[in-house]
């Protein structure tokens, strides 16, 4: 985080190590365009004659700092020319983070909440940071926000980071038909990003430095959405529906992912007393898989099962070069494994609306206006609020976030393909006798034998996760409060509970709900889920490959919901499947796991394994 440094335009070829000579001759706010005669910020002033009606229209035009009113004019006496190149110029960051350390970077670091503030528009008095003006720049930071990402490193490192450029950058302001243009730079000697600005046209003295909020996007539709922040919009009279996508959306993920549907084949048979070569790069399988009737093969092309970490593409091939050979995936299964996808096959079981035991889920990048539609609904009906923006296809809640800010789940579309789902307000919770009553969640590991027809286990045996923080609905950017994803940070607790202990202190806080009847309720969730993404030839459904087989973990919540006689119930939530899941736990207190994973799945002799067939 930058919270220091040259607050104005730079340019091109005038950054050095260290500091840039402009970074060392600025010294005020707006010092760097008056400096190099190039370009100046203007408070732009009501006029006398100005009527109510101009002065609404021009303070609802986007505008970053809500009332406040600037513009950035060029001030060159030649004006700028777009084929020059010296019309490229840097903009300073004055604040970098990722969203989940805003609160307590604002709260710690020196200064920076003055200055936030300050470029912001939000009034604040005093030394120490106070609450409501930490909240109030963390709500309006969303009309001043830019993002970029790593494009390699960990999937920590390439979490999506935000940042607000300096009191010039975040002076310009927006225009359909935009005279510059901005994007990200990351200086490598430096270690530093800056925010490129050039012009797309040539400019005379005066005119008027602007750049489009809605870059990229030429839907009218989407644009009014992603331009709320800046310019309110009712969209109350559009709907909220949101039907399943058309057969060309699943056809396109298909060719996204480059995956190649096998040929038909038949069945591979066996002798009863076949010994299978696995081939496999998952350390666990390695350690844990001890039947006779497996052994591992270091050479591939000896295999009898190919079980991978890695998802598998050209199904195809292999179907014409070694079709016996058995698989730990099928083709199709992100419709499964990937958040958009589960949400929209989910509405096979729901309708529109999708089913009960899905929270409602909406597509950012497809279904943006019917999200603010329904947000603005419940809104005015003073329904809870509360969404989580979750990345496609990101696990352990990386670069996930609760929020009850229209705004901020507008922009976090613009850092990485995202869902919204609505927020579990009521969730069912767990008194932990160190902490009080907490969020938990649960994962089953449910192994699909096959497609077509569908047979489906599910392992005896779940896991529980459990938040560190009593349970309620404020400070939403409390990890430990609001999560249950403990084991990958080794600085908090990780409280760990087996389901025999779990079950009888379960019924012991709920003893109206014996957990036999809680279970059926969850079961019968993942039998629809299967039944709905199995139901369909792919691209619109999971593959029926002979040779497949799959082991995925599907976590969950349970809420509280009431049905219409009255009655109040226990619904489970489904929260995502997960391809290849983490065994670690299975294998270290269960160490029969791997071996009743294979014996299900590819013997076929699952009488004697701790798992229940649910279709």
């Amino acid at each position: 985080m930058r919270s220091g440094g040259c607050r104005g335009c730079w340019r091109r070829g005038e950054v050095k190590k260290g500091r840039s000579r402009a970074a060392e001759a600025c010294a005020q706010v707006f010092d760097a365009g008056e400096m190099f005669g190039i370009m100046q910020v203007e408070e732009v002033e009501e006029e006398e004659s100005e009527d109510e009606a101009a002065r609404e229209v021009r303070r609802k035009k986007p505008n970053p700092g809500g009332e406040l009113c600037y513009k950035v004019i060029v001030t060159n006496e030649n004006g700028l020319r777009a084929a020059d190149p010296n019309s490229i110029f840097l903009i300073d960051h004055a604040w970098t983070c990722r969203v989940e350390h805003a609160r307590q970077q604002l709260q710690q670091v020196p200064g920076l909440l003055h200055r936030m503030a300050n470029l912001m528009g939000v009034e604040f008095h005093g030394e120490l940071p106070s609450p409501e003006a930490v909240d109030l720049v963390l709500e309006e930071m969303w009309k001043f926000n830019q993002t970029y990402q790593l494009a390699h490193g960990t999937a920590e490192e390439k979490v999506p980071v935000w940042y607000v450029m300096d009191e010039f950058g975040s002076r310009i302001q927006h225009a359909d038909v935009p005279s510059f243009a901005t994007a990200p730079f990351f200086y490598m000697p430096q270690q530093l990003a800056y925010t490129l600005l050039w012009p797309l046209r040539d400019l005379d003295t005066g005119e008027e430095v602007t750049r489009d909020f809605a870059y990229g996007e030429a839907d009218p539709l989407i644009r009014k959405c992603m331009l709320l922040p800046w310019a309110p919009a009712d969209m109350l009279d559009l709907s909220s529906s949101t039907p399943e996508p058309p057969d060309e959306h699943y056809q396109a993920i298909l060719e996204e992912n480059k995956e190649k549907l096998p040929l038909a084949i038949s069945p591979v048979a066996h002798p009863q007393d076949h010994v299978f070569k696995v081939y496999t790069d998952i350390q666990q399988v390695l350690s844990h898989l001890t039947h006779p009737r497996f052994t591992f093969t270091q050479n591939e092309a000896d295999a009898d099962i190919l079980y991978n970490f890695s998802h598998f593409k050209d199904y195809r091939r292999l179907s014409q070069e070694r079709p016996n050979v058995l698989l730990n995936q099928f083709p199709c299964e992100n419709l499964l494994t990937v958040k958009d996808c589960l949400a929209s096959v989910a509405r096979r079981a729901g309708g529109p609306e999708g089913p009960a035991w899905l929270p409602r889920t909406f597509n950012l990048l497809t279904e943006l206006p019917q999200f603010v539609s329904y947000f603005q609904q419940r809104e005015r009906r003073g329904d809870d609020n509360h969404w989580i923006c979750k990345p496609w296809n990101l696990a352990r809640s990386l670069d996930t976030h609760i929020t009850k800010s229209l705004h901020s789940v507008i922009r976090h579309r613009e850092s990485s393909p995202k869902v919204v789902s609505k927020y579990i307000e009521s969730p069912v919770l767990f008194l932990r006798e160190d902490v009080g009553r907490v969020k938990f969640d649960i994962r089953y590991i449910a192994l699909l034998r096959s497609v077509k027809p569908l047979r489906l286990y599910v392992y005896d045996v779940f896991w529980l996760r459990f938040s560190n923080r009593p349970f309620a609905l404020d400070d939403l950017d409390d990890y430990e409060k609001h999560f249950t994803v403990m084991n990958y940070n080794p600085g908090v607790v990780l409280k760990q509970v087996h389901c025999d202990e779990f079950i009888p202190e379960f019924e012991k806080q709920y003893p109206e709900f014996p957990w036999k009847s809680v279970q059926a309720e969850i079961f019968q969730a993942f039998t629809e889920l299967f039944q709905v993404a199995c139901a369909k030839p792919p691209p619109l459904g999971l593959c029926d490959y002979p040779s497949s087989r799959a082991v995925y973990a599907i976590d969950l919540m349970l809420k509280w919901d009431n049905r219409p006689d009255g009655k109040r119930v226990m619904q489970p939530q489904i929260l995502e499947v997960n391809f290849n899941p983490d065994c670690e736990r299975a294998c270290r207190y269960h160490p029969t796991f791997f071996n009743d994973v294979f014996s299900t799945l590819y013997l076929d002799e699952p009488s004697n394994c701790h798992v229940t067939r649910l279709v």
